[in-house]
């Protein structure tokens, strides 16, 4: 076990802690340094070597921290109103001000996302130096075999947490293990686990975030388009997002496309309009364009490839003089709503978060205690609360460590 600060004998009970934080990502670090800060004594145990794995490659290498604007329709959940109380009292602001007063620079990118102007190892810097600053231990590479109650019947009862040759105690508990996605990372379904473990329902995880897979008989074609890249609008139902689209060899990924997986179910499909700021049907009925054939003409608005890729998979190119009437207006629907008929998705390992987790029903939206387990925390990527691509998955990891981080403060203070 990754131990610097402590060591003991196998099986060795540790003195008992107000906090235990099983996880050292984003929700895991922000709420062992709130509950700290607010003089509470805090043990947070990673599985992996390090600390913060997902905040070091998020957004590039440069971590797109948060959003400039951020509410709780940005957020997917069982539960849409779950979010709202914690993101109201932890607003995008006291992040940046944060980062602001400890000298990190950031930029803004499109949409309001913000971004560390160096590298995201800064964060994962200072998360690494307030833990140090404010007492709390740090145990890494360490596996947590069992969760139990101990003195249940008492009105305070306490966590012991056993892990590999070490038990630790601890009056209060929070849960920041994440979920499946990556699992090269280490991410695992443990918190999911211990939910169930306490009598709690788990809304049946998914990937979120993730590239699409297209139906095998036109995968040949789209991996002939692998690498083209364009502004569209991606719809699923009555879901939109105009990003950008990519092509791949097995399907479809690109921002647009990463927004509206969260949304996709299995035998649904997704429509792309491939020109939003274009009036194709003008531009077909152009004199002086009626001796070209259509894939030239769409050329001058689309990649290239996926103008003659498209003319192959929908209309056979031909000069738009003969064309009718009847078939450009099935051309210019075409273009505007795309069918794209979807078989799955790349799966956890290469989904950018979870969607699904701990059932909110099952949870305080204004603490994320349980209900079931008085002393119980669930917050971040193990939850219900999935956010879109743009920085609202580390807002949600803020705002939900903070409320679970502030109410165990209080009640530690008011028992000492």
């Amino acid at each position: 076990m990754g131990d610097d600060n402590m060591v003991m004998d196998k099986n060795q009970i540790s003195e008992c802690y107000d906090l235990v934080v099983l996880g050292g990502g984003a929700a895991g670090l922000m709420c062992a340094r709130q509950a700290a800060l607010r003089g509470s004594k805090v043990l947070l145990l990673e599985r992996s070597d390090e600390i913060g794995a997902k905040i070091r490659i998020s957004g590039g290498g440069r971590c797109n921290f948060t959003n400039r604007t951020v509410e709780a329709r940005n957020y997917l959940s069982e539960n849409p109103d779950f979010c709202r109380s914690a993101l109201a009292r932890y607003k995008p602001q006291r992040f940046v001000e944060w980062m602001e007063s400890e000298g990190i620079r950031y930029h803004e990118k499109t949409l309001g996302q913000l971004f560390c102007d160096g590298s995201a190892e800064q964060i994962v810097e200072l998360f690494r130096r307030e833990l140090r600053r404010l007492g709390v231990q740090l145990r890494v590479s360490v596996n947590v075999n069992h969760v139990q109650i101990e003195n249940a019947a008492e009105q305070l009862s306490t966590f012991r947490v056993d892990t590999t040759g070490n038990s630790y105690r601890a009056r209060y508990c929070v849960v920041a293990t994440g979920g499946l996605s990556i699992p090269k990372m280490g991410a695992t379904d443990a918190g999911h686990r211990l939910a169930r473990q306490f009598g709690m329902r788990v809304v049946e995880p998914r990937p979120a975030l993730v590239p699409l897979l297209v139906e095998p008989r036109r995968r040949e074609h789209f991996a002939s388009l692998s690498g083209v890249s364009l502004l569209a609008v991606a719809r699923c139902g009555t879901i939109r997002f105009r990003e950008h689209v990519l092509f791949t060899h097995r399907g479809l990924s690109g921002p647009a496309i990463l927004q509206i997986s969260s949304y996709w179910r299995p035998g649904h499909s997704i429509h792309l309009d491939l020109l939003p700021d274009t009036e194709i049907g003008t531009i077909l009925n152009t004199p002086e364009l009626q001796n070209m054939e259509l894939k030239n003409v769409l050329a001058l608005h689309l990649p290239r490839r996926l103008a003659e890729t498209w003319c192959e998979l929908e209309f056979p190119t031909k000069p738009l003089k003969q064309i009718n009437a009847a078939q450009r207006e099935r051309i210019e629907k075409l273009l505007h709503d795309w069918e794209i008929a979807v078989t799955g998705t790349e799966g956890f390992a290469k989904a950018e978060v979870t969607a699904g987790g701990v059932d909110t029903r099952d949870l305080s939206s204004k603490t994320m205690e349980s209900k079931t387990q008085p002393g119980l925390y669930f917050i971040g990527e193990a939850v219900d609360v999935t956010g879109w691509l743009g920085g609202y998955n580390f807002q949600w990891a803020w705002a939900s460590a903070v409320a679970a981080a502030e109410a165990i403060a209080e009640r530690v203070n008011s028992t000492a």
